[in-house]
């Protein structure tokens, strides 16, 4: 059985989430994909020997992943969430385990922007959140959405980890 470590950390003041009910969700959904064969035959994990898997939440602001964005991006505008995928995005011969242990990277979450797409979306703010925590976790494991393809994959995935992960 893998282990998974999940670090979280919110600096935004306004929204004190359930970090533990967050960690619990995010490690449903990677369990999940995990065990989802068109996600584990694929993802960057895959033919590497590992016992831990482990990856960090920083929940913020939008003034912050505007920050971010500009400083590490070059991209001048605020995001909902930036997802640092420092396995994934390694090229394959510089990927490296660790102890027995791989460092999926990071996700970057505004949690105004998720209180935001929540009233837009008419749903609540935790199930707007556990749907970037899921997001974040599919960017961390190499997929991306740059086709419509993709984005329908990647989306179709998320909202099947939810639901298994009772969201």
């Amino acid at each position: 059985m893998t282990k998974i470590n999940i670090f979280s950390e919110n600096i935004y003041e306004d929204w004190a989430i359930d970090q533990k009910a967050c960690i619990s969700i995010a490690k449903k959904i990677l369990k999940f994909y995990l065990s989802q064969p068109e996600i584990s035959s694929v993802c960057c994990l895959k033919d590497y020997d590992y016992d831990t898997i482990s990856f960090d939440f920083l929940y913020c602001d939008s003034v912050k992943t505007h920050q971010i964005n500009r400083e590490y991006r070059d991209k001048d505008y605020p995001a909902d969430i930036i997802t640092f995928a420092i396995f994934a995005d390694t090229p394959e011969d510089d990927r490296f385990v660790f102890d027995g242990e791989i460092n999926l990277g990071e996700v970057i979450i505004a949690l105004d922007k998720v209180i935001e797409e929540a009233e837009k979306k008419n749903v609540e703010k935790e199930y707007e959140l556990a749907f970037l925590i899921s997001h974040g976790i599919m960017h961390l494991l190499g997929f991306d959405h740059q086709t419509e393809e993709d984005y329908n994959f990647v989306i179709g995935l998320q909202n099947k980890a939810l639901k298994a992960a009772k969201v």
